[in-house]
Protein backbone atom coordinates (compact mmCIF):
# COMPACT_ATOMS: atom_id res chain seq x y z
CA UNK A 1 0.00 0.00 0.00
CA UNK A 2 2.53 2.62 1.27
CA UNK A 3 4.57 1.67 -2.02
CA UNK A 4 1.81 2.59 -4.25
CA UNK A 5 0.57 5.38 -2.49
CA UNK A 6 4.78 6.66 -3.38
CA UNK A 7 4.18 5.98 -6.77
CA UNK A 8 1.01 7.58 -7.03
CA UNK A 9 2.14 10.99 -5.08
CA UNK A 10 4.96 10.89 -7.79
CA UNK A 11 3.04 10.51 -10.49
CA UNK A 12 0.35 13.41 -9.21
CA UNK A 13 3.93 15.71 -8.49
CA UNK A 14 4.35 15.11 -12.49
CA UNK A 15 1.21 16.05 -13.49
CA UNK A 16 1.09 19.04 -10.90
CA UNK A 17 3.78 20.01 -12.50
CA UNK A 18 2.98 19.82 -16.27
CA UNK A 19 -0.42 21.48 -15.09
CA UNK A 20 1.52 24.37 -13.80
CA UNK A 21 4.08 24.71 -16.99
CA UNK A 22 0.95 24.48 -19.24
CA UNK A 23 -0.94 27.31 -17.51
CA UNK A 24 2.65 29.39 -17.32
CA UNK A 25 2.83 29.21 -20.99
CA UNK A 26 -1.15 29.97 -21.65
CA UNK A 27 -1.20 32.59 -19.51
CA UNK A 28 1.45 34.54 -21.29
CA UNK A 29 -1.27 34.37 -24.31
CA UNK A 30 -4.22 36.00 -23.17
CA UNK A 31 -1.90 39.30 -23.38
CA UNK A 32 0.37 41.73 -21.78
CA UNK A 33 -0.73 43.37 -18.12
CA UNK A 34 0.85 46.41 -18.32
CA UNK A 35 -1.11 47.61 -21.35
CA UNK A 36 -3.70 47.95 -18.27
CA UNK A 37 -1.72 49.47 -16.11
CA UNK A 38 -0.69 52.23 -18.09
CA UNK A 39 -1.65 55.56 -16.76
CA UNK A 40 -2.16 58.66 -18.40
CA UNK A 41 1.20 61.05 -18.52
CA UNK A 42 3.23 57.91 -18.46
CA UNK A 43 6.30 57.75 -20.34
CA UNK A 44 8.35 55.12 -22.09
CA UNK A 45 10.81 54.71 -19.36
CA UNK A 46 7.83 54.42 -16.85
CA UNK A 47 6.27 51.77 -18.58
CA UNK A 48 10.14 50.10 -18.98
CA UNK A 49 10.31 50.46 -15.11
CA UNK A 50 6.61 48.84 -14.68
CA UNK A 51 8.03 46.43 -16.81
CA UNK A 52 10.71 44.87 -15.08
CA UNK A 53 9.16 45.32 -12.31
CA UNK A 54 7.01 42.74 -12.99
CA UNK A 55 9.50 40.99 -13.86
CA UNK A 56 8.33 40.89 -17.68
CA UNK A 57 11.75 42.43 -19.67
CA UNK A 58 13.35 39.18 -19.00
CA UNK A 59 13.24 36.03 -21.62
CA UNK A 60 10.30 34.07 -21.54
CA UNK A 61 12.80 30.47 -20.31
CA UNK A 62 13.72 32.69 -17.53
CA UNK A 63 10.78 33.93 -16.49
CA UNK A 64 9.48 30.03 -16.28
CA UNK A 65 13.11 29.12 -14.30
CA UNK A 66 12.29 31.92 -11.75
CA UNK A 67 8.74 31.04 -11.65
CA UNK A 68 9.50 27.26 -10.77
CA UNK A 69 11.96 27.94 -8.26
CA UNK A 70 9.28 30.26 -6.56
CA UNK A 71 6.63 27.51 -6.96
CA UNK A 72 8.16 24.81 -4.98
CA UNK A 73 8.41 27.80 -2.18
CA UNK A 74 5.32 28.45 -2.11
CA UNK A 75 5.66 31.32 -3.45
CA UNK A 76 3.57 32.51 -6.64
CA UNK A 77 4.28 36.16 -6.53
CA UNK A 78 2.35 39.39 -5.87
CA UNK A 79 -0.74 40.39 -7.62
CA UNK A 80 -0.20 43.84 -8.94
CA UNK A 81 -3.77 44.36 -8.74
CA UNK A 82 -4.32 43.63 -5.54
CA UNK A 83 -1.11 44.25 -3.87
CA UNK A 84 -1.56 40.84 -1.55
CA UNK A 85 0.60 37.20 -2.43
CA UNK A 86 -1.08 35.50 -4.83
CA UNK A 87 -1.52 31.81 -3.23
CA UNK A 88 -2.55 33.72 -0.06
CA UNK A 89 -5.82 35.19 -2.20
CA UNK A 90 -6.91 31.92 -3.57
CA UNK A 91 -6.71 29.59 -0.13
CA UNK A 92 -8.87 33.01 1.25
CA UNK A 93 -11.31 31.95 -1.48
CA UNK A 94 -10.67 28.30 -1.83
CA UNK A 95 -13.43 27.30 1.24
CA UNK A 96 -16.08 28.70 -0.44
CA UNK A 97 -15.18 26.93 -3.55
CA UNK A 98 -14.68 23.75 -1.81
CA UNK A 99 -18.12 24.27 0.00
CA UNK A 100 -20.04 24.53 -2.93
CA UNK A 101 -18.62 21.91 -4.72
CA UNK A 102 -19.05 19.58 -1.82
CA UNK A 103 -22.98 21.11 -1.24
CA UNK A 104 -22.90 19.64 -5.07
CA UNK A 105 -21.51 16.78 -5.22
CA UNK A 106 -23.70 15.61 -2.13
CA UNK A 107 -26.77 16.93 -3.62
CA UNK A 108 -25.78 14.58 -6.51
CA UNK A 109 -25.24 11.55 -4.80
CA UNK A 110 -28.06 11.39 -2.58
CA UNK A 111 -30.77 11.77 -5.21
CA UNK A 112 -28.95 10.02 -7.79
CA UNK A 113 -28.34 7.12 -5.57
CA UNK A 114 -32.57 7.49 -4.32
CA UNK A 115 -33.49 7.59 -8.23
CA UNK A 116 -31.54 5.27 -9.45
CA UNK A 117 -32.10 2.99 -6.83
CA UNK A 118 -36.01 3.33 -7.54
CA UNK A 119 -35.92 3.36 -11.43
CA UNK A 120 -33.93 -0.13 -11.05
CA UNK A 121 -36.60 -1.98 -8.46
CA UNK A 122 -39.24 -0.23 -10.75
CA UNK A 123 -37.44 -1.21 -14.51
CA UNK A 124 -39.72 -0.17 -17.46
CA UNK A 125 -42.36 1.30 -15.01
CA UNK A 126 -43.77 5.05 -15.56
CA UNK A 127 -41.52 6.30 -12.27
CA UNK A 128 -38.65 4.34 -14.32
CA UNK A 129 -39.64 6.06 -17.31
CA UNK A 130 -40.29 9.51 -15.98
CA UNK A 131 -36.56 9.56 -14.17
CA UNK A 132 -34.73 8.96 -17.19
CA UNK A 133 -36.12 11.65 -19.14
CA UNK A 134 -35.62 14.21 -16.26
CA UNK A 135 -31.88 12.64 -16.35
CA UNK A 136 -31.74 13.50 -20.25
CA UNK A 137 -33.51 16.19 -19.70
CA UNK A 138 -30.05 17.18 -16.98
CA UNK A 139 -27.68 16.45 -18.91
CA UNK A 140 -28.77 18.52 -21.71
CA UNK A 141 -29.22 21.85 -19.90
CA UNK A 142 -26.61 23.90 -19.98
CA UNK A 143 -25.63 25.15 -16.13
CA UNK A 144 -25.65 28.80 -17.35
CA UNK A 145 -28.66 29.22 -18.74
CA UNK A 146 -30.14 27.03 -16.06
CA UNK A 147 -28.44 28.98 -13.18
CA UNK A 148 -29.97 32.15 -15.08
CA UNK A 149 -33.81 30.19 -15.27
CA UNK A 150 -33.61 29.46 -11.67
CA UNK A 151 -32.64 33.47 -10.22
CA UNK A 152 -35.34 34.52 -12.62
CA UNK A 153 -37.97 32.16 -11.24
CA UNK A 154 -36.94 31.42 -7.49
CA UNK A 155 -35.27 34.75 -6.79
CA UNK A 156 -37.03 37.39 -9.23
CA UNK A 157 -40.15 36.31 -9.29
CA UNK A 158 -41.34 34.00 -6.69
CA UNK A 159 -38.86 35.84 -3.99
CA UNK A 160 -37.71 32.75 -2.43
CA UNK A 161 -34.28 32.81 -2.50
CA UNK A 162 -31.34 35.36 -2.30
CA UNK A 163 -30.59 35.84 -6.47
CA UNK A 164 -26.39 36.44 -5.35
CA UNK A 165 -23.87 36.50 -2.82
CA UNK A 166 -22.93 34.22 0.21
CA UNK A 167 -23.49 34.14 3.89
CA UNK A 168 -26.34 31.78 4.83
CA UNK A 169 -27.68 28.47 3.57
CA UNK A 170 -30.61 30.14 1.38
CA UNK A 171 -27.63 31.13 -0.51
CA UNK A 172 -26.35 28.03 -1.37
CA UNK A 173 -29.53 26.73 -2.97
CA UNK A 174 -29.15 27.83 -6.04
CA UNK A 175 -25.66 27.50 -6.85
CA UNK A 176 -25.77 23.74 -5.61
CA UNK A 177 -28.69 23.05 -7.85
CA UNK A 178 -26.96 24.65 -10.94
CA UNK A 179 -23.56 22.67 -10.29
CA UNK A 180 -24.45 19.23 -9.57
CA UNK A 181 -27.17 18.65 -11.80
CA UNK A 182 -25.29 17.32 -14.88
CA UNK A 183 -23.26 14.79 -11.94
CA UNK A 184 -26.70 14.19 -10.70
CA UNK A 185 -27.69 12.94 -14.14
CA UNK A 186 -24.89 10.65 -14.80
CA UNK A 187 -24.53 9.45 -11.44
CA UNK A 188 -28.54 8.38 -11.30
CA UNK A 189 -27.76 6.36 -14.96
CA UNK A 190 -25.09 4.93 -13.41
CA UNK A 191 -26.97 3.88 -10.39
CA UNK A 192 -29.31 2.38 -12.24
CA UNK A 193 -27.23 0.61 -14.64
CA UNK A 194 -25.14 -1.16 -12.30
CA UNK A 195 -28.08 -2.27 -9.92
CA UNK A 196 -29.39 -3.83 -12.53
CA UNK A 197 -26.60 -5.41 -13.27
CA UNK A 198 -25.68 -6.32 -9.85
CA UNK A 199 -29.27 -7.96 -8.62
CA UNK A 200 -29.08 -10.27 -11.53
CA UNK A 201 -26.17 -11.79 -9.93
CA UNK A 202 -26.27 -14.86 -8.40
CA UNK A 203 -25.33 -14.08 -4.82
CA UNK A 204 -28.15 -11.84 -4.90
CA UNK A 205 -30.52 -15.11 -5.65
CA UNK A 206 -28.91 -16.78 -3.17
CA UNK A 207 -29.41 -14.12 -0.41
CA UNK A 208 -32.98 -13.81 -1.42
CA UNK A 209 -33.06 -18.00 -1.18
CA UNK A 210 -31.31 -17.82 2.49
CA UNK A 211 -34.24 -15.29 3.61
CA UNK A 212 -32.37 -12.45 4.15
CA UNK A 213 -34.63 -9.42 4.36
CA UNK A 214 -34.85 -7.39 1.39
CA UNK A 215 -33.57 -3.90 3.09
CA UNK A 216 -30.45 -6.21 3.74
CA UNK A 217 -29.55 -7.28 0.30
CA UNK A 218 -30.15 -4.33 -1.35
CA UNK A 219 -27.80 -2.21 1.25
CA UNK A 220 -25.48 -4.49 2.04
CA UNK A 221 -24.82 -6.25 -1.22
CA UNK A 222 -26.20 -4.41 -3.83
CA UNK A 223 -25.24 -0.76 -3.38
CA UNK A 224 -21.63 -1.93 -1.86
CA UNK A 225 -21.08 -3.62 -5.70
CA UNK A 226 -22.42 -0.03 -6.60
CA UNK A 227 -19.89 1.80 -4.89
CA UNK A 228 -16.80 1.29 -7.12
CA UNK A 229 -17.89 2.98 -10.16
CA UNK A 230 -19.79 5.52 -8.32
CA UNK A 231 -16.25 6.58 -6.81
CA UNK A 232 -14.95 6.95 -9.95
CA UNK A 233 -17.36 8.67 -11.16
CA UNK A 234 -17.45 11.17 -7.92
CA UNK A 235 -13.55 11.53 -8.46
CA UNK A 236 -13.69 12.85 -11.80
CA UNK A 237 -17.00 15.20 -11.53
CA UNK A 238 -14.83 16.43 -8.61
CA UNK A 239 -12.51 17.95 -10.94
CA UNK A 240 -14.95 18.93 -13.27
CA UNK A 241 -17.57 20.30 -10.83
CA UNK A 242 -14.25 22.40 -9.55
CA UNK A 243 -13.95 23.93 -12.88
CA UNK A 244 -17.62 24.49 -13.85
CA UNK A 245 -17.57 26.41 -10.50
CA UNK A 246 -15.87 28.80 -12.44
CA UNK A 247 -19.09 29.80 -14.03
CA UNK A 248 -21.79 29.20 -11.55
CA UNK A 249 -19.87 31.44 -9.06
CA UNK A 250 -20.09 34.18 -12.00
CA UNK A 251 -24.03 33.47 -12.07
CA UNK A 252 -24.38 33.55 -8.27
CA UNK A 253 -21.63 36.08 -7.62
CA UNK A 254 -20.18 33.52 -5.10
CA UNK A 255 -16.99 34.30 -2.95
CA UNK A 256 -14.84 31.41 -4.76
CA UNK A 257 -11.71 30.94 -6.80
CA UNK A 258 -13.15 30.56 -9.62
CA UNK A 259 -15.05 34.01 -9.47
CA UNK A 260 -11.49 35.37 -8.91
CA UNK A 261 -9.62 33.08 -11.79
CA UNK A 262 -12.70 35.20 -14.07
CA UNK A 263 -11.03 38.67 -12.68
CA UNK A 264 -7.36 37.42 -12.86
CA UNK A 265 -7.95 35.99 -16.59
CA UNK A 266 -9.85 39.91 -17.10
CA UNK A 267 -7.15 41.59 -15.54
CA UNK A 268 -4.08 39.24 -17.02
CA UNK A 269 -2.84 38.86 -13.92
CA UNK A 270 -0.38 36.14 -14.12
CA UNK A 271 0.52 35.26 -10.11
CA UNK A 272 -3.37 34.89 -9.32
CA UNK A 273 -4.21 32.70 -12.89
CA UNK A 274 -0.95 30.37 -11.86
CA UNK A 275 -1.53 30.11 -8.23
CA UNK A 276 -5.85 29.57 -8.76
CA UNK A 277 -4.71 26.70 -11.55
CA UNK A 278 -1.80 25.01 -9.19
CA UNK A 279 -4.00 24.61 -5.87
CA UNK A 280 -7.23 23.42 -8.19
CA UNK A 281 -5.06 20.73 -9.90
CA UNK A 282 -3.50 20.09 -6.38
CA UNK A 283 -7.12 19.23 -5.26
CA UNK A 284 -8.38 17.13 -7.97
CA UNK A 285 -4.89 14.89 -7.82
CA UNK A 286 -5.56 14.33 -4.97
CA UNK A 287 -8.90 13.08 -5.27
CA UNK A 288 -8.26 10.43 -7.16
CA UNK A 289 -5.72 9.43 -4.89
CA UNK A 290 -8.78 9.46 -2.58
CA UNK A 291 -10.72 7.46 -4.74
CA UNK A 292 -8.06 4.70 -5.24
CA UNK A 293 -7.98 4.15 -1.34
CA UNK A 294 -11.42 3.96 -1.41
CA UNK A 295 -11.90 0.94 -4.06
CA UNK A 296 -10.01 -1.64 -1.44
CA UNK A 297 -11.95 -0.37 1.26
CA UNK A 298 -15.42 -0.89 -0.52
CA UNK A 299 -14.20 -4.20 -2.25
CA UNK A 300 -11.89 -6.62 -0.19
CA UNK A 301 -10.66 -7.87 -3.51
CA UNK A 302 -8.88 -4.82 -4.73
CA UNK A 303 -5.31 -5.13 -3.20
CA UNK A 304 -2.52 -2.57 -3.95
CA UNK A 305 1.04 -4.54 -4.15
Amino acid sequence: MLRFIARRLLTATIVVFGVVTVIFVLARLIGDPVTLMIQPGMTADDVAALRAELGLDRPLLVQYLEFVGRALTGDFGISPWQYQPALGLVLERLPWTLLLTASALSFALIVALIVGSVSALYRGSLIDRGAMFLVLLGQSIPNFWLGLMLVLIFATQLRLLPAAGAGSWQHLILPTITLGLFSLARLTRLVRSELLNVISQDYIRTARAKGLRSSIIFGRHALRNVAIPVITVLAVDFGLLMGGAIVTETIFAWPGVGRLLIQAIGQRDFAVLQAGVFVIALLVVAANLIADLLYAWFDPRVRYG
